[in-house]
C-alpha cells in the first residue's frame, strides 16, 4: 500500500526526534521510521550514559580527596555492579520521560519500528520486524540514522571481544585493567571515569598530545591531570596488532620506533564514528554521498531538492546539539520555505573530564594561521573565588577578540562548569555583544558565571596603559602611585 507523507523522518535519534517534532507541530503529515528504540546514540550509548558514568566517577574521586574539604572520609569498595544498574536507570528514565513512542505518536506522529530504504528519489520501502513489507512515499525526506563506531582494520582485531560506546554500558563489571584505543572526547572523558573507579586505564593514540581539535595549552594542563589521577598515556603510538593472551587482550604498538605492549581485560576502541548509510540504497535515490556520510549543502539538503540529511549522518557535527540546530535549518528551509543556513561560526563543543574543556568558534591557532588580527584575553580559575570554595582552582579561561572593540571571535575554557560557561560567550558572540557590554554585565558573587565576567574586564585592563593614567592623574589631581604596565600578560 503506498501512502502519501508531508515528511519522511528517517532515523529516531537526536536528528530525527527533534525534526519530526517540528514538522507535526508545523501541522505536516510525518512518519519517523527506526529499527532499533527511540532516542538514539545520546541516550542509549552517548551523552546519557557517558554523563551518568561520569557523575558516579566524581562522587568517588571526591570522597578519596575529601581529605581537602577537611573531612577525611574513607572509601572501601565501589558496588560496580549498582554503578551500571543506576547508568542503566538513568537512561530508561530519560526515555519514558523524552523519547518513548507514545509522546511523539500524541504529537500525531506515526512512529514505525523497521527499517528503510529507498526505492527511488520518492519512494521508500519499510520492513518491520516480522518481516512485513510497505510502500511508502514522502514530498520531503529527512536521512537521521546517525553514525557508528569505526573500528579500524588492526591486525588480530577480529579475534577479540572489543568494545566501543554502543557496548560499554551493557558490561556487568569494571575491568581490572582497561587499554583504550584513541585519545579523543570518548576515550579521554572515558579514561579518566574508569580510572576513578579502580580500573588501571592505559590510553593509546598516533597523535603527540589529547584531544588535537582543542586548545593545545589547555589539553596539555588537561593530559597533565589525568596523568597525576593515574591515567597511563602512550602517544605516539602506532597500534601494530591486538591478540589475545590467556583470556586477556594484548595490544602490540611502536612509539619512536621501539616496540611495545600492554595486556589488559579489555579493550576500548574509541577511534571515531562512521555514518550509518550502508542500508539506506542511497543510490536508487540518486543522493550523493563521501566518505563523511550524506553530502549536503549549508542548507541541509542533499543533491536532491526534497531530500535532506542531518545530524551525524552528514559527518559534518557529532554533536547532539548540533544535530538539533541542522533540524531546524533543514526543516525550515523544506516546510517553510524560510532560508536559514548552518551556523558554521558559533558552534561550541566540551569534552566533559573534570575540569571540563570547553572550545567556541575559532580557535587561537584558526585565528593566527588566518592572519587574523586578534588579542587573548585570559583569566585563571585560581582567581575566581567560587572556584576557590570549591577547590577547583585547575583551569583557564582564553578568549580571542578584537582589541579596538572586544568583539568576541572565539574561547576555550578548561575548568569546572566549563560547559556552562561557554555557552555564556556563545550567547555573546552570536548576538554581537562586545567583551566591553560582557564586563558591564552584573554577574551574581560568587560564581562561576563572574569568571567569565572577570575574564572579559581584562579587555578594559589591555586598554589601559601608564601613559593614560599619567593624563588621568594629571587632569584630576590624584595623588596615587601608577600601576605597573610593563607586563603585557598581566591579569587583574
Amino acid at each position: 500500500m503506498k501512502t502519501m507523507y508531508d515528511a519522511i523522518v528517517i532515523g529516531g535519534g537526536s536528528a530525527g526526534l527533534t525534526t519530526a517534532g517540528i514538522a507535526a507541530n508545523l501541522g505536516a503529515k510525518t512518519i519517523m521510521i527506526e529499527k532499533e528504540r527511540l532516542g538514539g546514540d545520546c541516550t542509549w550509548t552517548g551523552c546519557v550514559p557517558s554523563k551518568t558514568l561520569i557523575k558516579a566517577a566524581s562522587v568517588v574521586q571526591e570522597l578519596r580527596e575529601s581529605e581537602r574539604y577537611g573531612m577525611g572520609i574513607s572509601i572501601k569498595d565501589v558496588s560496580t555492579g549498582q554503578l551500571l544498574k543506576h547508568v542503566d536507570r538513568v537512561r530508561r528514565e530519560i526515555y519514558e520521560d523524552a523519547d518513548r513512542p507514545e509522546i511523539f505518536e500524541e504529537m500525531g506522529i506515526e512512529v514505525y519500528r523497521g527499517e528503510a530504504s529507498f526505492i527511488d528519489e520518492q519512494r521508500i520501502k519499510l520492513i518491520d520486524q516480522k518481516g512485513l513489507e510497505r510502500e511508502i512515499t514522502g514530498r520531503y525526506i529527512f536521512i537521521c540514522t546517525g553514525a557508528k563506531a569505526f573500528v579500524p582494520p588492526i591486525p588480530g582485531i577480529e579475534q577479540v571481544e572489543v568494545l566501543t560506546n554502543e557496548s560499554l554500558f551493557e558490561i556487568e563489571k569494571l575491568p581490572g585493567k582497561m587499554i583504550i584505543v584513541g585519545a579523543g572526547p570518548i576515550g579521554t572523558e572515558m579514561a579518566q571515569s574508569y580510572n576513578r573507579l579502580g580500573t588501571e586505564v592505559h590510553v593509546l593514540d598516533m597523535a603527540n598530545r589529547i584531544l588535537v581539535n582543542d586548545d593545545p595549552e589547555l589539553t596539555s594542563l588537561l593530559h597533565q591531570k589525568l596523568i597525576e589521577e593515574g591515567v597511563h598515556y602512550h602517544l605516539n603510538a602506532s597500534v601494530n596488532k591486538v591478540e589475545k593472551s590467556d583470556g586477556s587482550v594484548k595490544v602490540t604498538f611502536q612509539v619512536d620506533g621501539k616496540s611495545e605492549s600492554v595486556t589488559a581485560d579489555a579493550i576500548l576502541m574509541a577511534t571515531g564514528r562512521r555514518a550509518n548509510i550502508a542500508s539506506l540504497n542511497l543510490e536508487a535515490a540518486g543522493v550523493v554521498t563521501s566518505k563523511s556520510g550524506v553530502v549536503v549543502n549549508d542548507k541541509c539538503r542533499t543533491n536532491k531538492r526534497h531530500i535532506y540529511a542531518i545530524g551525524d549522518v552528514t559527518g559534518r557535527y557529532q554533536f547532539t546539539h548540533m544535530s538539533e540546530h541542522m533540524a531546524k535549518v533543514a526543516t525550515t528551509n523544506a516546510l517553510l520555505k524560510i532560508p536559514m543556513k548552518i551556523d558554521h561560526k558559533h558552534v561550541p563543543w566540551v569534552t566533559f573530564t573534570e575540569p571540563e574543556l570547553a572550545q567556541l568558534g575559532r580557535s587561537e591557532k584558526d585565528l593566527t594561521d588566518q592572519g587574523v588580527s586578534f588579542t587573548t584575553y585570559r583569566f585563571p580559575f585560581s582567581k575566581i573565588d567560587r572556584a576557590i570554595t570549591d577547590g577547583k582552582t585547575t583551569g583557564m579561561i582564553k578568549v580571542f577578540a578584537k582589541s579596538w572593540n572586544g568583539k568576541i571571535l572565539g574561547a576555550s575554557i578548561l575548568g569546572a562548569h566549563a560547559g556552562e560557561m561557554i555557552s555564556q560567550y556563545a550567547l555573546a558572540m552570536k548576538n554581537g555583544v562586545t567583551l566591553r557590554k560582557f564586563a558591564d554585565t552584573i554577574h551574581p558573587y560568587p560564581s562561576y558565571g563572574l569568571g567569565a565576567r572577570r575574564a572579559a574586564d581584562q579587555w578594559y585592563i589591555k586598554k589601559q596603559s601608564e601613559t593614560m593614567v599619567r593624563w588621568i592623574k594629571r587632569i584630576f589631581g590624584y595623588r596615587g602611585e601608577i600601576p605597573d604596565y610593563s607586563d603585557p600578560n598581566r591579569i587583574v
